[in-house]
């Protein structure tokens, strides 16, 4: 069976990975399939670093904008609807290159999922009491002591997600994690070059901070009070990184000034997990830069020139 290739580039948030995927996706004639948890959903721009509307009409890209706010995706949504999308750009003889920091997603796409236990309503509706009486932190701690991986990958704001990692693993008495490793739909009939950005720690938490705070500049906050207007506090993506920071300076619980710090810091402390999560892949070519430099750009191509070539 003849194999197609397939690109994948992750790494840290604000490490340059749609960068370097549109400039990959313009040398080898390729789509864009996005692996990010909340860029799928619509309207919300500015907190979730999308491609500009500039850069999606120079390079075809996929799993942006998919879902209403109000809607939910879990991993298997975006596994089945990111496989149709690769499925689609293969078909048209191009090249699609995967990029983004959810790993989570990620794994759901290329290992597969595991046949998950029935959906526990009662347990589920508790762990979202417990949230909200004691905070996400508090809920996060629980996910920690029943699966630490899970804790790592999942954003304690993120509370839909750390609720269903617990609801797993309590109801299969075991950590959502180690069932990943059991029964699981790999995508097959790829070729698979996996690609890691790594700017340094120093480099990133710069580009981090700077991307954290024009978030803001840009109108962050007022993005979110539309949001708000229309889908109320309660739209679980206003729980993601900035827009969490965002909701509590509408509240009046922070001033602008300490919510950007916060997003800052959360955006630093959710790289941190990024870079455990990755580098336990060992398949992962890791190139020492930011996408959008140029020597970073040169030996990706270089890269990936190799990668097609072997699979001719």
């Amino acid at each position: 069976m003849v194999e197609s290739s397939l690109i994948v580039i992750v790494g840290a948030t604000a490490s340059g990975k749609s960068g370097l995927a549109i400039r990959l996706a313009e040398e080898f004639n390729g789509e864009i399939v996005s692996c990010d948890s909340v860029a799928v959903y619509r309207e919300m721009e500015i907190g979730t670093a999308k491609p500009s509307f500039e850069d999606r009409a120079r390079v075809p890209h996929h799993m942006i904008d998919v879902v209403s706010p109000d809607a939910s995706c879990t991993a298997g949504d975006y596994s089945r609807g990111a496989r149709a999308a690769i499925a689609g750009i293969t078909e048209r003889g191009k090249l699609p290159i995967v990029a983004g920091g959810t790993g989570l997603y990620l794994r759901a796409l290329i290992d597969g999922l595991f046949p998950a236990p029935p959906r526990q309503p009662e347990l589920r509706a508790e762990l979202r009491r417990h949230a909200e009486e004691h905070g996400a932190e508090s809920l996060h701690a629980r996910l920690a002591a029943l699966d630490p991986a899970a804790a790592n990958l999942i954003h304690a704001n993120d509370v839909s997600k750390v609720v269903r990692a617990i609801e797993v693993s309590m109801a299969a008495k075991q950590p959502m994690t180690e069932m990943w490793e059991q029964g699981r739909d790999a995508l097959t009939g790829y070729r698979i070059l996996r690609l890691g950005l790594d700017p340094g720690r120093e480099r990133l938490y710069e580009r981090i901070n700077q991307r954290a705070a024009e978030m803001f500049e840009r109108g962050l906050v007022e993005e979110t009070e539309r949001l708000v207007e229309r889908y109320s506090y309660e739209c679980r993506p206003l729980g993601s990184l900035g827009y969490a920071e965002a909701v509590a300076v509408l509240r009046g619980e922070m001033t602008r000034d300490e919510a950007v710090a916060k997003a800052q810091q959360g955006h630093r402390n959710y790289a941190k997990r990024q870079g455990t999560w990755f580098r336990r892949d060992a398949e992962i070519t890791w190139l020492q830069g930011a996408g959008e430099e140029d020597a970073v750009v040169m030996e990706a191509i270089e890269r990936v020139s190799q990668s097609l070539s072997s699979s001719l």
